[in-house]
């Protein structure tokens, strides 16, 4: 079993910056794939970014080269720096991890509010 706790949302102006956060523990999290992925209200959830565990990223294109994603292997942590933040970016961030144990099985976190707004 995995879990993954998120810190970081909140409140910022247009233009702001913003540092998510999400620690994962439990079995084959250190080797799982890790991201963000984001849902604003009556919408689908979608990926924001993504990590291997051995460092390959990938990006949704409305947050390539404002966003950057990156993880601390030794702390099971993966990291979502956002900034030139617009007010589309307001959603609901959700953690997510991908294991490959004995099944593929993915895990979401409880959700982190990012809320832009001048």
């Amino acid at each position: 079993q995995v879990q993954l706790v998120e810190s970081g949302g909140g409140l910022v102006q247009p233009g702001g910056s913003l540092r998510l956060s999400c620690v994962g523990s439990g079995s084959y999290i250190s080797s799982s794939t890790m991201g963000w992925y984001r849902q604003r209200p009556g919408e689908e959830r979608v990926l924001v970014a993504g990590i291997t565990d051995y460092g390959t990223t990938v990006y949704g294109d409305s947050v390539k080269g404002r966003f950057a994603i990156s993880r601390d292997n030794a702390k099971n942590t993966v990291y979502l720096q956002m900034n030139s933040l617009k007010l589309e970016d307001t959603a609901v961030y959700y953690c997510h991890a991908l294991t490959y144990g004995t099944s593929r099985t993915e895990y979401w976190g409880q959700g982190t509010q990012v809320t832009v707004e001048s």
